[in-house]
């Protein structure tokens, strides 16, 4: 049996209206490319009945894959459930809203195929509203800051990627999952082409602020110790500061008779250290969370059904 030549993989959440048209397009675009190919659409448990769809495109064609989960785990986790059934030489990564244009799939196989392993979608201009792309602006920036890696606000996990870049990303089994960066993690020849980014035709972002916020968080928790570092340098930075405040009242106390201050500059410089102390025990005992999920060994995903895999 042929090898597949390329394996389309899109969580599919929110977007039961564009399901028929993300397929048609997907064929179109791919089929010149190679006739070898397979689409995987992972239902994350999408409220808007995505996998009655999903079953009727598997039965109309067998390169079409489903994949049920059996709750709704998160898109990167429904990312992993593709990946890890993808059998393509190269695999391409997309949402299934049509803001990533599956036309766009042939300027990133070009472009793999003169020696790259990883291309990356960089979206000249967002079709998105001010407030997700300020919250992606936000995100990138302060995972940058705390994983010192570098992160293109224009970039996402559009794009297409080699099977041996597949394979190594999918060694990465700890729970808290970011596709994007583990694609960047890897290593491998990358580069990262320009495309056109549609506006969202249907459904809305199921990231909420609240949801970006929690994703930033585990995301710096899971890949850097720079929040303990940083605390320990505020604590050497309080405690030295805390000195030389000392030397000045004893100065003041001895060569001009000024008498220290008590009961309200004791009162704030406590609350500030219990507050300071608090944060930097909740933050330690976030690490020790992210340890005791890692720990039990639960699985990733956990899948209901399945169709022509």
């Amino acid at each position: 049996m042929e090898s597949v030549k390329i394996s389309v993989v899109s969580p599919i959440y929110g977007c039961k209206e564009c399901l028929f048209e993300l397929y048609d397009r997907l064929v179109k675009t791919v089929s010149p490319i190679s006739d070898n190919f397979e689409i995987i659409f992972v239902n994350d448990a999408c409220p808007q009945g995505s996998w009655e769809r999903i079953v009727m495109l598997c039965a109309r064609d067998e390169r079409v894959k489903g994949i049920n989960l059996s709750r709704n785990f998160g898109q990167h986790y429904a990312i992993t459930a593709g990946l890890d059934h993808a059998k393509g030489e190269w695999v391409v990564v997309m949402d299934c809203d049509l803001q990533d244009r599956p036309e766009e799939i042939s300027k990133l196989y070009n472009k793999v195929v003169e020696g790259y392993d990883i291309v990356f979608a960089r979206r000249t201009e967002r079709k998105d509203g001010w407030f997700k792309r300020f919250g992606s602006y936000a995100f990138n920036r302060i995972l940058e800051y705390f994983t010192d890696t570098k992160h293109d606000n224009s970039i996402a996990n559009f794009g297409i990627y080699a099977r041996k870049v597949v394979e190594t990303i999918n060694r990465y089994r700890e729970h808290s999952r970011d596709f994007l960066l583990f694609a960047q993690m890897v290593g491998f020849k990358k580069t990262e082409i320009d495309i056109d980014h549609a506006a969202r035709a249907y459904g809305k972002s199921s990231y909420s602020l609240k949801k970006l916020i929690h994703l930033a968080i585990d995301s710096i928790i899971s890949h850097s110790n720079k929040p303990l570092r940083l605390s320990i340098q505020l604590g050497f930075l309080i405690a030295f500061a805390s000195l030389l405040y000392a030397g000045w009242l004893v100065i003041r106390y001895f060569f001009y008779h000024t008498p220290a201050e008590g009961w309200t500059s004791l009162m704030v410089s406590m609350f500030f250290m219990f507050g300071l102390l608090f944060a930097i025990i909740g933050i330690t005992g976030l690490y020790i969370g992210k340890i005791f999920d890692e720990v039990k060994r639960r699985p990733l995903y956990i899948i209901q059904e399945t169709i022509n895999l």
